[in-house]
């Protein structure tokens, strides 16, 4: 499944690394994609509300209800982190029944930890950035 596909068929993404600094693309991806319809789910360990919607420390934190709706994780952690946080979905999967797609923001990138995403069942996505691909392929084709 090509980025566009994912991008018009899931809508409902949670977003590990979220910010509330309006000057970090961990803040201004998510927010475009919420302005643009889509169900945005910050993940931060701060845990404070961020883009108008509650923030939770980690994914097993989200309650569910809302955990069972997640369609796509979208990461904003540098590429060292991956495996661990990849670890942590494959635990929380059974609870995480939409979950079909991880997606890693530009210049985040593991090609081993994409090889047990899949291995797992996901389809994944690495170095690119969903704002970006949105605008490029359904903006543009819309």
């Amino acid at each position: 499944m090509d980025p566009a596909q994912i991008l018009r068929k899931y809508q409902v993404i949670a977003v590990i690394g979220c910010s509330r600094d309006v000057t970090k693309d961990a803040h201004t991806v998510p927010a475009y994609l919420k302005s643009k319809g889509y169900r945005v789910v910050p993940i931060n360990p701060s845990g404070e509300d961020i883009l108008g919607e509650k923030s939770y420390k980690t994914l097993a934190e989200i309650p569910y209800g809302l955990k069972d709706k997640i369609e796509v994780v979208d990461i904003f952690r540098p590429s060292s982190e991956l495996l661990g946080i990849i670890q942590s979905i494959i635990k929380e999967k059974r609870n995480l029944p939409a979950l079909k797609v991880i997606w890693t923001q530009l210049g985040i990138q593991d090609d081993a930890v994409k090889s047990i995403a899949e291995q797992n069942g996901f389809i994944f996505v690495q170095n690119r950035c969903m704002m970006r691909d949105y605008k490029a392929k359904i903006s543009f084709s819309t």
